[in-house]
C-alpha cells in the first residue's frame, strides 16, 4: 500500500471549506501552547500575568505580520514562546530598587518591557545577515549543526507531552491512535486533518466520560466549565502598555540569543518540511525581522514574545498542505477568539490528556525532520569533528533542562538549554578543522531544505 501523499501547495483547489477547515486544524495545534504561556505566567505573578485574549490576538496579529515581512511565502505560525519563562519568574521575584513595594501586576509591565528590548535585538542580526550575506553567516550553520539542533527542538518538548498525557493516559491514547488511523488509513479530506480529528474525537469522549461521572486518575474532573460560565460572549482584549527599567532588560533581552538560534532552526524545519529555500528566499533576514517586531509589538501591549511554532510544522508534515493561506486562517481565527472570552474558554476546557496525546505526535515529528535532514544531507558521521558538534549538541540541549544561570552584575541570567546547543555547535563548527560543506555552491541541494550538503546526484 502506497501512503504517499502529494503535497498541496495551493490550497484553493481544495475549495474554500476545507481551506477554513486546515486552518481550524493549525489553530487547534498552537491553542495548548499559546495559552499555556500566559497560564504559568500567571502562577509566577500571582494571578496579575499575562492575559489570554491579549496573546491569542499578539499571536495572530504578529503571525501575520511576519507573513507580510516574509512577503507571504513561509508558512509557520508565531505563538507563545516559552524561552522567556525563566525571566517572567525573576521579574516577578525581584523585590529590589524600584520594584521593592511594588505588585505582582505592577512589575509585569517592567517584564513586557525587557522582551520589546529582545525582540529589536533580532533586528540587528537580520541587519548583519542583510549587509554580509546570508551564505557567509550560513556557513556558521551547516546542517551538522541546525539537524542535530531540530531533533533537540523536538525532544526538548517531550517531557511536556508525556507530562500532559499522563493526567489521563486513555484519552491521550485516543487523540494519538485517530492522529495515527486517520493520517495512514484516511481518504480524501480526512487524510490532511489528523490532527483536528484527533483533538475533536478526543473530546467527545472526554465529553461521554464525563456526564458518565469518570474522573482522571488523581481524582480530578475531566472537564471543568467553571471559566466557560463565567466568561462574557463578547468582550476586548485587556491590552496593557509595557515600561522599561534596566533591570528587567537584562533579565529579558540575553534570552534573545536563544529565541533567535531557535528561529533559524525552525526555518530549517520549515524549509525542510516544505521543501523550500526559506533561508535565501524570502532571506533569512525577512523572517527575523517579521519574528523579532511581532515580538515586540506583543510585549508593547502586555503580551509574551513570539516564536515560530514547531507545532504547526508538524502538522505540516502530517498534512501535506504547504499553503501559508491555511496559516494566515489560524492567524485570524485567533483574533477572532481574542474578542470572544466565552469560545476562548470553551477551547481552553480541553483536557490536558488530549494535548498530551496530540503532542506525542507532533513534537515527535520535529524531532524526525531533524533526523532526516541529517540523513538526506548525508552528513558524514565517519568524521570525528561531526560526530563532535553532533554530541556536544545534543547533549547540551538535553542535559541542561533549566539551562544556565550566571550573575550580571546583581542580575541573574539564565540561557536555555536550546540557546547553550546552538551557541556550542556553531562554536565548535568554526574551530575545529575539516569542514565538509558550504552554503550556496550547490543551489539544487540547498533548496531541499534551505540547508544542504554534498546531495547524491540525481541520474536520468
Amino acid at each position: 500500500m502506497n501512503n504517499e501523499t502529494t503535497p498541496i501547495r495551493d490550497a484553493s483547489v481544495l475549495g474554500i471549506p476545507k481551506m477554513l477547515i486546515l486552518g481550524l486544524q493549525h489553530m487547534f495545534a498552537m491553542f495548548g501552547a499559546t495559552i499555556l504561556v500566559p497560564i504559568l505566567v500567571n502562577n509566577y505573578f500571582k494571578g496579575e500575568g499575562l492575559s489570554i485574549q491579549v496573546t491569542l490576538i499578539c499571536a495572530g496579529i504578529g503571525t501575520l505580520f511576519f507573513h507580510l515581512c516574509a512577503k507571504l511565502k513561509v508558512p509557520a505560525f508565531l505563538g507563545s514562546s516559552f524561552a522567556f519563562l525563566g525571566g517572567f519568574s525573576t521579574v516577578a521575584n525581584l523585590d529590589t530598587g524600584i520594584f521593592k513595594d511594588m505588585t505582582m501586576g505592577e512589575k509585569l509591565p517592567y517584564a513586557c518591557g525587557g522582551i520589546v528590548v529582545a525582540g529589536l535585538l533580532y533586528l540587528i542580526l537580520a541587519l548583519v545577515i542583510k549587509i554580509a550575506g546570508v551564505k557567509k553567516v550560513m556557513r556558521f550553520l551547516p546542517p551538522v549543526v541546525t539537524g542535530p539542533i531540530i531533533i533537540c527542538i523536538g525532544l526538548s518538548l517531550a517531557p511536556s507531552a508525556v507530562s500532559n498525557a499522563s493526567t489521563n493516559w486513555f484519552l491521550a491514547l485516543i487523540a494519538l491512535s485517530v492522529i495515527i488511523i486517520f493520517n495512514i488509513w484516511g481518504k480524501g479530506m480526512f487524510r490532511i486533518i489528523p490532527i483536528l480529528l484527533g483533538v475533536v474525537i478526543s473530546y467527545l469522549a472526554a465529553l461521554i466520560m464525563n456526564a458518565c461521572g469518570l474522573t482522571n486518575p488523581d481524582g480530578s474532573a475531566i472537564l471543568d466549565f467553571t471559566n466557560v460560565a463565567a466568561a462574557s460572549i463578547v468582550g476586548l482584549p485587556p491590552f496593557q502598555l509595557c515600561k522599561f527599567d534596566l533591570t528587567a532588560i537584562l533579565v529579558m533581552a540575553p534570552i534573545a540569543l536563544a529565541t533567535m538560534m531557535e528561529h533559524i532552526g525552525d526555518m530549517s524545519a520549515i524549509s525542510a518540511t516544505v521543501g523550500e529555500n526559506f533561508i535565501e528566499n524570502p532571506g533569512l533576514h525577512r523572517t527575523l525581522i517579521g519574528d523579532g517586531l511581532a515580538t515586540s509589538f506583543s510585549a508593547l501591549v502586555g503580551g509574551p514574545a513570539n516564536t515560530t511554532y514547531g507545532e504547526n510544522t508538524g502538522v505540516l508534515e502530517l498534512s501535506k498542505v504547504y499553503d501559508p493561506k491555511v496559516i494566515r486562517l489560524a492567524a485570524v481565527y485567533a483574533i477572532i477568539l481574542s474578542f470572544l472570552p466565552k469560545f476562548s474558554e470553551i477551547i481552553s476546557s480541553l483536557p490536558s490528556a488530549i494535548i498530551g496525546g496530540v503532542s506525542f505526535m507532533l513534537y515527535g515529528m520535529i524531532s524526525a525532520i531533524g533526523v532526516r535532514n541529517v540523513v538526506e544531507n548525508h552528513v558524514d558521521f565517519t568524521k570525528s569533528r561531526n560526530l563532535i558538534i553532533a554530541a556536544v549538541i545534543l547533549v547540551s540541549g538535553l542535559g541542561f533542562s533549566d539551562g544556565l544561570t550566571f550573575t550580571f552584575g546583581t542580575t541573574s541570567i539564565t540561557l536555555t538549554g536550546l540557546a547553550i546547543a546552538a551557541i556550542a555547535g556553531i562554536l565548535l563548527n568554526a574551530i575545529l578543522p575539516g569542514k565538509d560543506y558550504s552554503f550556496g555552491e550547490d543551489a539544487d541541494a540547498d533548496a531541499s531544505r534551505g540547508i544542504n550538503m554534498n546531495p547524491i546526484k540525481k541520474t536520468k
